[in-house]
């Protein structure tokens, strides 16, 4: 297994927040690589459960993996944290409620060193943890792929989704351009393109390595107004980087094909949202400022001039919109 002599080539971040039901069999996964040459940050972010114990076990009993224990500051600050003390010529991101295939680094690497690429991408299951039912992502691809080709993919977000965790980076692609996770839901998408537009080949490997577990307390299970804001803000930021690059007009088609797809993303949260409220007041009200956000944000004026503290909510929670229904 991995040791901590020398630098490893490896590292990968997991960011951990009260996961104790999962937490333990990420890192098993991980401990099981068939690839030894790596390091594991594992940030514990204020949990109020038995995770960090749970880490200090691990990390005892394994010198590649290191804990480092700091309180709450979000998912994205964790993440930052965690690259901030990584060594590795390399970055993997690891969610701690998921787990990776034992050939997960492997696979990865491998595809990194011999197709000379600066990102490899993986396909991934969704595990649904209540019945224990697998779902094998669907709309795949694989090949190597040159900046413009592989950009396009990822704004489609189909074949190549702005997802961290189903990939490995080469470090420099975000110490060179300082990239960081902002502090939001959906981080992912909101810096996947700033990633994607400093790598020159993006390898696609055409298998399943990862493990996605939908729970109760997943993201996307417990989607409030806040996060589809966030979700909207995500799509403004993927705007304002395209335009301050300079080549919005040359991905322009697929950032449309984004903002669609993201719009109708949202209506379902919005109608789910409501419905677990129970209170479809509003509602329609929702979906109106959902579309007129995301046509702001795909309009030919539009402007980068805003800053992501600056951007507007646009969704009002049902018990809000109730609260102002009742006053008119």
């Amino acid at each position: 297994m991995a040791e901590n002599i020398q630098t490893p080539k490896v590292s990968i971040v997991i960011p951990v927040y009260n996961v104790e039901r999962y937490v333990g069999k990420c890192l098993a996964s991980l401990v099981e690589q068939t690839f030894t040459d790596f390091e594991v940050i594992a940030v514990n972010d204020g949990s109020r459960d038995s995770s960090l114990q749970i880490l200090r076990h691990f990390e005892e009993r394994y010198p590649f993996i290191h804990v480092i224990d700091q309180p709450n500051a979000g998912m994205s600050q964790a993440r930052n944290v965690g690259m901030e003390q990584a060594r590795g010529e390399y970055f993997c991101f690891v969610d701690s409620d998921d787990y990776v295939a034992p050939t997960f680094l492997e696979e990865l690497y491998d595809a990194l060193v011999e197709n000379k690429a600066d990102i490899s991408c993986c396909y991934y299951y969704y595990r649904f943890v209540e019945n224990d039912f697998l779902f094998e992502y669907p709309f795949r691809c694989k090949g190597v792929f040159n900046r413009e080709k592989a950009m396009n993919k990822l704004l489609h977000d189909v074949q190549i989704q702005s997802l961290v965790w189903n990939k490995m980076y080469r470090r420099s692609l975000f110490t060179d351009n300082r990239i960081k996770f902002p502090t939001m839901c959906f981080e992912d998408m909101a810096v996947a393109n700033k990633i994607f537009a400093a790598a020159n080949r993006v390898v696609v490997i055409d298998r399943p390595l990862y493990y996605y577990n939908q729970h109760p307390a997943s993201t996307l299970a417990t989607m409030n107004a806040s996060k589809i804001n966030d979700f909207i803000h995500a799509i403004a930021m993927v705007r304002i980087s395209l335009e301050r690059s300079g080549t919005y007009e040359k991905y322009r088609k697929s950032y449309m094909a984004l903002t669609r797809k993201t719009c109708g993303c949202c209506y379902l949260y919005v109608l789910k949202l409501h419905n677990e409220k129970k209170c479809m007041r509003g509602c329609m009200t929702n979906m109106r400022r959902i579309s007129r956000a995301i046509k702001h944000y795909s309009a030919d004026e539009f402007k980068p001039t805003a800053m992501f503290s600056e951007l507007p909510d646009v969704v009002e929670s049902p018990e809000n919109l109730e609260k102002d229904y009742s006053i008119r």
